[in-house]
């Protein structure tokens, strides 16, 4: 992120909106492309007449896409943690991993 604003026009359902950002133009559009394209399938399911409302459902639906992969990327997380504990068991000391500095120890040999 950079401390420079950029102005982009963007349009959610039927309403533009000017959005200030750190982030590139092209960034801020993809965020206001998937929160347009999430309202629109909320919209077309043709129960919800008042957009309002359909905001809030479309918002959910967001929020559980980022949930889902907070939770998924956590268990990447929990799995590689898992595999380098298990690595670090069947390597020689010397090559084993520092708990507190996350470096590699070395031999003093170079080896």
């Amino acid at each position: 992120m950079t401390d420079k604003k950029t102005v982009v026009k963007v349009t959610i359902g039927t309403d533009e909106y000017t959005l200030k950002s750190d982030r590139p133009p092209e960034y801020t559009r993809a965020v206001a492309e998937h929160v347009d394209r999430a309202l629109k399938e909320v919209l077309a399911m043709g129960t919800m007449v008042e957009t309002h409302k359909a905001a809030i459902l479309a918002a959910l639906a967001i929020t559980d896409e980022l949930f889902q992969e907070r939770r998924a990327a956590r268990e990447v997380t929990d799995r590689l943690t898992n595999l380098a504990t298990d690595l670090c068991r069947v390597l020689p000391p010397v090559k084993r991993t520092s708990r507190a500095t996350g470096s590699f120890a070395s031999s003093r040999d170079g080896g």
